[in-house]
């Protein structure tokens, strides 16, 4: 494990140095006097009469480091914030909930946001200046962050009137902001078909990906357009995706040594990366990559999603089971230094004669393509285009590519690794678990369903002390009220995990989750969800946030899962909240379909009445398991699964209602398929479901 950036010498520890998130720990020497988020730091801002300084980040963030290098680390201007400010440090990993409305306070201040974010507020909490990264000194055509610091201290003692008036208006804004849905009424079909049409318009055909540099993973848009191919016969859907999924695969941004993938890329090629690594972007990409398997059956799909998933597994994961957040761009000062490589450093690696086959391959060059005349890894070519380039016999730089990948692998184990952010985040692991799963079904890999079945278990033991889900697990202690995307994203995990393993408790508890949802995050009155629940802390407005982000939106991802549980379970109640969700954003939709996209994913499942497929018999013996695994082997993403036993008791199997009354056939393992729990006959063949599955 990396260990945490070691305090600089000689100097005292401030409150973050004692705190449970990795990114505040690392502050946690700073001369500056920071305070974590809390009320020891409001009553003082209150009984000084002090503006607060609130800086918000995260422990893999590259320019949260740089401001922290270049500003926080300095005794002049630690001295200044000390002096006029009351300093509060926020992870926004760990406080969604404050960065976001803050966040929205810096984009209606400035028009855009990022991280570090930088603002100030009054004692009472409201914003009334902000930003995001602030030079020591002017530069970049911003305010040096001294200059910037004496100028706001000297506005809020001189022109206090002005500024508690921006606040106050700022403030009305923020309470203002929720999105108007502009309706009640469902989204239809044509939000489908509006956000395939915009995909078409922003896709850049000769790189893959939407949109200019820099270009990030849009995992969940490719899923829609992989719907879109699946429903539609759309070819051009299913180009686009492919097109950005081969891109995205072959360059720097997929990690070509140890696996899984950086954030993203920084140039409109996917050549040269932003390094850090999170899990939410591995577990998404490890899902888009397998269902363009299963529409595709294309190998270089299924070995990119196993080699992320298997990163994670290896690298990623806690003694416990539980799942890392993320790893930093930084090693040793240098941003990416961990990852890249010259010719003479793969040389001394591999040797000589064989050194030209890995450079060749890898695209590692004498000029190189990164800093300092090093090299991005990325397959700049086949092993087969390398063959013929030197002359050389295809399974020998096969070979040798395998032994090369290895070596370097070993080799760069050696080298100073980027921090490691080690905290457990309920949300994040639930969208690895879904991953596992999901794979573990397709690929019929034990470890990884085991890998899934691990973290599921230690999110609801450890994260779930006194029956309420708690989002962070660091140092074997719980912190942090969920939120709704730990809820959402776990309860969908488990759903998953369900279909996988269908073991009775994984299901029970994603309807434990369901009803906490409910009773916690739904808004009775104006529908939708909250993104915090009733029972915690309150801040100056309590928000919806149901658009996608780098992570799905956690009411999309509701909708979707009750939808599945009302499709498992016959339950009213999962349907009707599925759907008053959807309802809830239905004009937002209809108007911005290109934000939405897992809500997309729920509003197809809606539309398009999913497939109830239900399994009975031995399913260790190989007929059921041949019946699930036709079942399983194609991309059928409105469809549930539910199998048991045919030896369990009727009342066993009242988990899912969905196999009640369903028995074996002549000893045989029985498949029914169902719509609405009306079902065809049943079949025993594989053979047959197949021909039944098409068919829907």
């Amino acid at each position: 494990m990396t260990a945490q950036p070691s305090p600089a010498s000689g100097r005292k520890p401030n409150r973050l140095a004692a705190e449970g998130s990795p990114y505040l720990r690392q502050h946690g020497y700073n001369p500056v006097d920071w305070y974590p988020w809390g009320e020891e730091a409001l009553k003082k801002a209150r009984e000084l009469d002090r503006p607060i300084f609130l800086s918000v980040g995260y422990s893999s963030c590259h320019w949260c480091h740089v401001m922290e290098r270049e500003s926080f680390e300095r005794e002049d201007i630690a001295r200044i914030m000390n002096e006029h400010f009351i300093n509060v440090k926020v992870d926004r990993e760990e406080r969604p909930d404050i960065d976001s409305v803050y966040m929205t306070a810096v984009q209606q201040m400035t028009g855009q946001g990022g991280w570090p974010m930088s603002v100030f507020l009054t004692p009472d909490l409201k914003p009334f200046f902000g930003g995001t990264y602030f030079p020591p000194d002017a530069r970049f055509g911003r305010i040096g962050f001294p200059d910037l610091l004496l100028k706001i201290s000297e506005i809020y003692r001189t022109r206090r009137d002005e500024v508690d008036k921006t606040a106050g208006e700022l403030a009305v804004h923020l309470a203002g902001a929720e999105p108007d849905a502009g309706g009640s009424e469902l989204p239809g079909r044509e939000a489908l078909a509006a956000a395939t049409a915009y995909a078409k318009r922003s896709f850049d055909p000769q790189h893959g990906g939407f949109g200019p540099a820099p270009k990030f993973p849009r995992s969940i848009e490719i899923m829609n357009l992989l719907r879109a191919y699946a429903r539609t016969d759309d070819a051009e859907a299913l180009r686009m995706a492919e097109k950005t999924l081969e891109a995205m695969a072959a360059g720097g941004m997929n990690d070509q040594i140890g696996g899984g993938f950086h954030r993203y890329s920084t140039d409109e090629r996917w050549l040269v990366p932003h390094f850090e690594k999170m899990l939410y972007d591995n577990a998404l990409l490890a899902r888009a990559y397998l269902e363009a398997y299963l529409v595709t059956g294309k190998s270089g799909y299924a070995e990119t999603c196993r080699r992320t998933l298997d990163y994670v597994l290896r690298e990623m994961t806690s003694p416990e089971g539980g799942f890392y957040s993320a790893t930093d761009a930084d090693s040793e000062g240098e941003e990416g230094k961990f990852f890249v490589w010259s010719p003479e450093d793969v040389e001394a690696v591999v040797g000589k004669e064989d050194s030209r086959i890995v450079c060749e391959r890898f695209g590692i060059t004498v000029g190189g393509n990164f800093e300092h005349g090093k090299s991005v890894v990325h397959a700049a070519r086949s092993d087969e285009e390398v063959a013929r380039s030197l002359g050389l016999d295809p399974e020998r730089v096969r070979g040798v590519v395998a032994r090369g990948r290895q070596m370097l692998y070993e080799a760069r184990e050696s080298r100073e690794k980027p921090f490691r952010d080690d905290k457990v985040l309920a949300s994040w692991n639930g969208l690895m678990i879904s991953a596992l799963a999901r794979a573990a079904q397709v690929f019929e890999r034990e470890d990884y369903a085991e890998g899934a079945r691990r973290a599921a278990g230690l999110v609801l033991e450890k994260l779930g002390p006194g029956g309420r889900l708690h989002r962070v697990w660091k140092d074997g202690v719980a912190r942090v009220p969920g939120y709704l995307d730990d809820h959402a994203y776990l309860a969908e995990a488990l759903v998953d995990l369900w279909e996988t393993t269908f073991e009775p408790r994984w299901l029970a508890e994603a309807k434990s989750l369901g009803g906490q949802i409910i009773d916690g995050f739904l808004d009775r009155s104006a529908g939708g969800l909250f993104y915090t629940a009733s029972w915690h802390e309150t801040l100056i407005v309590r928000k919806k946030d149901p658009f996608d982000g780098a992570t799905p939106s956690a009411a999309g991802v509701a909708a979707l899962t009750f939808l599945r549980l009302a499709a498992l379970t016959g339950e009213a109640r999962w349907r009707d909240t599925g759907e008053g969700i959807l309802r809830s954003v239905g004009g937002l939709v209809e108007r911005a379909p290109m934000v939405f996209g897992y809500t997309l994913l729920a509003l197809d499942f809606h539309l398009h009445p999913p497939a109830e497929i239900a399994i009975v018999g031995d399913l260790d013996a190989p007929p059921a398991r041949d019946l699930l695994r036709t079942a399983r082997r194609r991309l059928l993403p409105n469809r549930v699964v539910a199998a048991a036993s045919s030896s369990l008791p009727e009342e066993a199997r009242r988990a899912a209602p969905l196999l009640e009354g369903k028995e074996s056939v002549g000893g045989s393992p029985a498949a029914y398929v169902c719509r609405d729990f009306a079902c065809k006959a049943s079949v025993t063949d594989p053979a047959a479901l197949e021909a039944l599955l098409a068919g829907v």
